[in-house]
Order: C-alpha cells, then sequence, then structure tokens
C-alpha cells in the first residue's frame, strides 16, 4: 500500500515531463533522418513498481507516431533496464506479457519488435559498451548519491541540509552532488551514440539557498520526528546524528554547471514544475482545512515508501510505525499554515 503513493507521485512527474521526452525524440529524429533499424533505449534507475515500463511505453509510442508522420520504417527496440543488483527484476518480467500485448493494441500489426532485458548494476558505474545507447532515460533517480557525504558529523540532530545545519554540510553535499553527477555524465558519454540523448528528472530546489523549502522541509520535519522519540528515550542522539540521508536536490545553475564543465553534453531543454507533496491531490495545492488529516497521512505513506528500507536499517523496524506517526502529525501542523509542494528538474540532453 505505501508503494501505492510513490507510485502515483513518480507517474505524475513522469507524465509532467512527457513534452521533453517526445521534443529529445523529435530532434534525434530529425538529426538522424529517421531512426536506426534496432533503437537502444536504457531506462536507468527503473525501480520494479507499475512506472517501469511507463517511461519505456511513451517512448515507443512516440517513436510509432514519428514514423507514421514522415512515412519511416519503425524500428525494432531494444530495451535494457538498470537498478541496483538488489531490485526485484523478476516483478518487472511477469508484467511483460502485458506490456507487450499493450504495445501491439496501441500500435497494431506495425509494432516494431520490443526487447526488454536488464542490466543490474550502479549508474555510477559503466554498464554499457561503447556508443551502444540512443536514448537513456531517467526518473527520479540521478539524485541519489553513491554514498553519504564525508565530514558531516556535527550535522546534528539533522537528516539531510537544513536551516540548523553548518555551513560544511552544504558545502559537502554540494561536492558530492558534483562529484557524482560529473562521474554519471562521463560513464554515459561513453556508451551513448553520438546525436544520443538523455532525459532525466530529478527533485531539486527553485532557488539556490540549500534550505528552500521545496526541498528540505520534508526532511526536517522527519528529523523532528526522530528527536521527539530521542526525547521520549525510545532511541540516542547518536542515532539521529549518525544518519544522513544520500541524496541531492540541487538549483538548475548547479546542473547546468556541472553540464558545461564535464563537457560532452549540450542542454536541450531544462524544464521546472511543482508537485503537491500529497499524490492524489488535484487541487493544485489548494487544500481545506478539512483535507489536512488525510493529506497528512498520504504525505507521510510517500515518504515512507521512499526512505523506510534505509531508516529501518539504521533505526531498526521496531520504531518505524512510531516515527512516521509523529511525522503524520508534523506534516499536518505544517500544512495548517501553508502548502507542501516538491520542485522537480527534468534535463535532455544531447551527446557531440
Amino acid at each position: 500500500m505505501l508503494l501505492n503513493y510513490l507510485d502515483k507521485c513518480q507517474e505524475h512527474g513522469i507524465q509532467r515531463a512527457l513534452h521533453v521526452t517526445n521534443e529529445a525524440i523529435n530532434r534525434m529524429c530529425n538529426d538522424l533522418g529517421g531512426f536506426p533499424g534496432v533503437f537502444k533505449i536504457a531506462d536507468l534507475g527503473c525501480s520494479s513498481g507499475p512506472n517501469a515500463l511507463l517511461g519505456i511505453s511513451n517512448i515507443i509510442s512516440r517513436v510509432h507516431d514519428m514514423c507514421n508522420e514522415n512515412n519511416f520504417e519503425v524500428p525494432q527496440f531494444q530495451v535494457f533496464l538498470n537498478d541496483l543488483f538488489e531490485n526485484d527484476f523478476n516483478i518487472i518480467f511477469r508484467s511483460l506479457p502485458t506490456f507487450y500485448a499493450k504495445l501491439k493494441n496501441g500500435e497494431g500489426d506495425h509494432c516494431g519488435p520490443c526487447f526488454v532485458s536488464a542490466v543490474p548494476g550502479s549508474f555510477y558505474s559503466r554498464l554499457f559498451p561503447n556508443k551502444s545507447i540512443h536514448l537513456f532515460l531517467s526518473s527520479y533517480a540521478v539524485h541519489w548519491l553513491s554514498r553519504v557525504p564525508q565530514g558531516i558529523e556535527n550535522n546534528k540532530c539533522n537528516i539531510y541540509m537544513a536551516k540548523t545545519s553548518p555551513t560544511n554540510v552544504f558545502e559537502a553535499y554540494r561536492k558530492q552532488f558534483e562529484k557524482d553527477f560529473t562521474k554519471f555524465l562521463r560513464l554515459r558519454s561513453q556508451e551513448i551514440i553520438r546525436g544520443g540523448r538523455i532525459v532525466f528528472t530529478i527533485p531539486g530546489r527553485s532557488i539556490s539557498d540549500p534550505t528552500s523549502e521545496d526541498c528540505c522541509i520534508i526532511w526536517e520535519l522527519l528529523a523532528k520526528s526522530l528527536v521527539d522519540m530521542v526525547k521520549e528515550g525510545r532511541i540516542p542522539e547518536s542515532d539521529i546524528d549518525s544518519f544522513n540521508i544520500p541524496y541531492y536536490t540541487p538549483y538548475e545553475d548547479e546542473v547546468r554547471d556541472v553540464i558545461k564543465k564535464e563537457g560532452s553534453f549540450l542542454i536541450d531543454n531544462l524544464y521546472s514544475f511543482a508537485l503537491d507533496w500529497e499524490p492524489y491531490n488535484s487541487d493544485n495545492g489548494k487544500m481545506d482545512v478539512a483535507d489536512r488529516p488525510i493529506r497528512g497521512k498520504n504525505t507521510a505513506k510517500l515518504i515512507r515508501a521512499v526512505i523506510e528500507p534505509m531508516m529501518a536499517t539504521h533505526f531498526g523496524n521496531s520504531i518505524m510505525d512510531m516515527v512516521f506517526y509523529k511525522f503524520e502529525e508534523h506534516v499536518v501542523h505544517h500544512l495548517s499554515a501553508r502548502e507542501g509542494r516538491n520542485f522537480n528538474l527534468v534535463i535532455s540532453l544531447t551527446k557531440h
């Protein structure tokens, strides 16, 4: 049930980014004068939920549309799904018959053959042969760092960048992001063809201030819930001080700077949008007082689906229900004064 909230939120983000992906496909088609006989697509950080094939389905649909509009031959599709070794790829494989049937129903007899396989491993390492991929896609994955930044032991009673974090914490997170994102681009530049595209969506922040509420307040509220547990004697404060999330929400200028310095890609598009914390909210952040408890509960479920495995490993399973109950209360209180929205970045790149 928890994953349903995460899946719904990711689905909203994928669909909001769809026009950027379509534009990248259009430009690639124009640059190449069509599509190669075998169009190779890799989804990095695909996970294993119902959205694992959503982005791929959207891409295949757009390629078919382009071929129909321009009288091009429809290519075959070779799809590589990537995530960490721990990912349950078998869940995706069991959904493939339904996926293939939907493709055939949607595109008819002219549907290009599609071959799906898994490529487990970190996207901070090499995954594919040189110049073998035409299009990389990634939705809500590249913001995860390869490790927790070093030297932030003084980030007391926080689990991420926060208003009370020392200055060195912000600098350590920024440097880790620059290091990881540079490596990510360098590796993909070796694996992608010249003229190939990368389209990725990540949570970010709307202003340069690293304590911007649209990226950090949700984690401050979760840290506050853990501090409540310390005050009640349920966990030692040292457990909080030794836990930080390997995650970074960049400002768009930080993204641009790393791409420019790495030098392998041109930015075609950098698009931003906001999403409500609560994945079932369709009212653009507007909320009646009576809605706050359910919105708080749903937001707590969403964040729990994202972070509970990591937290349970560090703090233990036994306190998770209580922590997220307190977190729900803090979210409801926060929503009584202001909206809860996440800022998102969609970046489209072309290989030189």
